[in-house]
């Protein structure tokens, strides 16, 4: 099963310069957000701190979107992944 995580441009420099990280897991290695993240987080750790708190909790002001849908509505990091799923990560804009 392979997911990809696409980065906002904050958080490039931590991957390596990477706008994506493709990510590949056995099957059922990477079924949920949660999942994902986890094996990011074997990847990139300075990425996976960025995004979740220490209490694996999503940071406030992290959005993560799996296609058009925001995971804070389809099931948090439970949200389901299909193979080939994208994940993308972007910062809360905010601001007058």
């Amino acid at each position: 099963m392979s997911v990809t995580v696409v980065l906002p441009s904050q958080l490039r420099e931590l991957a390596g310069g990477r706008s994506a990280v493709l990510l590949e897991g056995g099957v059922g290695g990477m079924g949920t957000v949660g999942d994902a993240l986890a094996a990011l987080r074997v990847a990139h750790p300075a990425v996976y701190d960025r995004l979740l708190t220490e209490r694996r909790e999503l940071r406030p002001h992290v959005n993560v979107f799996v296609g058009r849908e925001d995971i804070r509505w389809s099931g948090g990091l439970g949200t389901p992944l299909a193979d080939g799923s994208e994940v993308v990560i972007l910062p809360s804009v905010s601001g007058g």
